[in-house]
């Protein structure tokens, strides 16, 4: 099999850093405090009690009906494993999180992915498709919400489980967690990597139906969320003014540089994410364009393929980062080249 390839990680401190989605600001400063004492002698709380607390509180769910994993990525990961039996099958859209596919290849099923519109568009699979659906939500790569009421109407029909991924919700203008509390069959996935600025602590969590939630602590590891990512975590979702904040500043600078993108000629999707989806102008190969903007020490994603291979995702960084890729980008169009 072909493993997930995440995105670079560089050691040089001098790199601008917009390949891999993680929010440009510190966490909330009740983070920092939150790690002041020792108790790292005992085993942390193996079912997360405080923290699913705080998340139960902030969507109005019960306890049992929340789980708190190692990232969503364990989220997703469990589902797999409680939801999908030996001759089943995954299913999921094309293009979308590239880690599904890998999923379904350690999980040694088949992954079935759904082909989005010409556009990226909203595809509303079969019924019966899989026993499992993966539909995130905005889309990733191409930063993408779909319309609630087309995904309320397949959820309601479908005969699976659907887990709607929200790793990009909070800079989104709508999101599905009430499907989740109302639907037997969904199950809603959320991250701290993004919004929080947690991606380093690797914390995520569904909500979902307590049969549903129960199944995935069944299939868990011991003590799968270790005792400083749950406190970190706790003071971070107690924090939500902090949170929305900074939310609010990269929907800002993610306005700006969509601005700047198309006045240099560029295309790219309505995007609700903390990244652009961004078609390079005509004439200029987007895999040439990630070439030249590492040459200048500036790391986008780029993703080979058929329907991915036009384009590059850019992370909305700060303001100043921002400006240094336009720049960039404004010097390679003077120059003829990149």
């Amino acid at each position: 099999m072909s493993g997930y390839v995440p995105g670079e990680q560089p050691g040089d401190p001098g790199i601008i850093k917009l390949n891999t989605n993680e929010n440009p600001y510190p966490p909330s400063p009740r983070v920092v405090e939150a790690l002041r004492g020792d108790r790292l002698r005992f085993y942390p709380d193996p079912v997360c009690r405080e923290l699913r607390g705080a998340i139960a509180k902030l969507h109005g769910a019960s306890l049992d009906q929340v789980f708190a994993g190692n990232g969503s990525d364990e989220v997703l990961a469990l589902c797999t494993r409680a939801f999908v039996e030996d001759d089943g099958c995954i299913g999921y859209f094309d293009p979308s999180y590239s880690l599904y596919p890998v999923l379904a290849e350690i999980r040694a099923v088949p992954g079935k992915p759904v082909a989005l519109g010409p556009q990226f568009d909203w595809r509303r699979p079969p019924r019966d498709f899989a026993p499992l659906f993966f539909l995130t939500c905005p889309n990733a790569p191409t930063g993408i919400r779909y319309p609630k009421a087309e995904i309320e109407a397949f959820c309601c029909g479908y005969e699976g489980v659907v887990v709607i991924d929200e790793a990009y919700v909070d800079f989104a203008e709508e999101n599905c967690m009430d499907l989740a509390l109302r639907l037997e069959n969904v199950i809603v996935a959320r991250t701290l990597s993004k919004s929080y600025a947690l991606a380093g602590l690797r914390v995520g969590y569904a909500v979902g139906s307590a049969k549903l939630i129960a199944a995935m602590y069944k299939v868990k590891d011991s003590y799968n969320l270790d005792m400083l990512a749950q406190r970190l975590a706790l003071a971070a979702v107690n924090d939500q003014a902090y949170m929305r904040e900074s939310a609010g500043r990269i929907k800002a600078t993610r306005a700006r540089l969509r601005t700047a993108l198309l006045g240099l000629g560029y295309t790219m999707t309505d995007s609700e994410t903390n990244f652009l989806w961004v078609k390079p102008p005509a004439g200029t190969a987007a895999a040439a364009l990630f070439d030249g903007l590492r040459r200048r020490k500036i790391l986008v994603r780029y993703f080979p393929g058929e329907r991915t291979g036009d384009y590059l995702r850019i992370t909305v960084g700060t303001d100043a980062e921002a400006d240094a890729l336009v720049a960039a980008l404004q010097q390679m169009a003077e120059k003829g080249g990149v």
